[in-house]
């Protein structure tokens, strides 16, 4: 998946706002919480960070498309090993899940005022 696809998929959620971190890192986030990281020091590093259920964690790193994400992998945060790991609808899959995982923790009065509830 390019960059740019990676951007508008994270954007279609809802929600979602973009900021740019960490050596120009493009950081997505639903109600001020991270749920993938693209671009910058994610792209120097390997390939797309995001979110991830303590199966798909496991999974993902056992059938060697993603490591343990740099400074994130005790949150099961993995790095995909280039951005092109997996087929572009299964990583929509996967950050649609990163951001209901986030969703799902957020507080019910944010939620509330993001529309989520």
């Amino acid at each position: 998946m390019t960059p740019k696809a990676f951007e508008t998929r994270c954007l279609r959620l809802p929600a979602v706002t973009k900021v740019v971190q960490w050596e120009g890192t493009s950081v997505f986030k639903v109600g001020g919480k991270m749920f993938a990281l693209g671009g910058g020091f994610a792209a120097r590093s390997g390939g797309y960070m995001f979110k991830t259920s303590n199966m798909a964690y496991a999974m993902l790193i056992e059938h060697g498309v993603a490591r343990p994400a740099p400074y994130l992998a005790r949150a099961k945060w993995v790095q995909l090993i280039g951005n092109s790991a997996l087929p572009d609808a299964e990583l929509t899959a996967y950050l649609a899940q990163a951001h209901a995982l986030i969703v799902a923790r957020l507080p019910r009065n944010t939620r509330k005022l993001l529309g989520l509830d």
